[in-house]
């Protein structure tokens, strides 16, 4: 069995439209909902994610059903892309 490779994910901007005991709803750029969780450090230095929040994802190329959130952008960085 081999291991799914830092480099093998596929990483994504989107933005949080649903939120439900720990696990979030994401709209992803390309139109597409998936279902993501917040990373270990995000989690252990608790970054807060709320609906509304620009978020970045990374997806595994075995389920694109599924994903990560690695990155919460700040306000600031939400609107200087908008």
């Amino acid at each position: 069995m081999t291991d799914v490779k830092k480099k093998d994910v596929i990483r994504l901007k989107g933005k949080v439209v649903e939120a439900n005991r720990g696990f979030f709803t994401v709209e992803l750029e390309t139109g597409k909902r998936i279902l993501a969780y917040p990373s270990g450090s995000m989690k252990k230095h608790f970054i807060k994610i709320g609906v509304g929040d620009k978020v970045e994802v990374e997806i595994s190329p075995y389920d694109l059903s599924k994903g990560r959130i690695v990155w919460r952008y700040s306000e600031f960085e939400q609107k200087k892309e908008e």
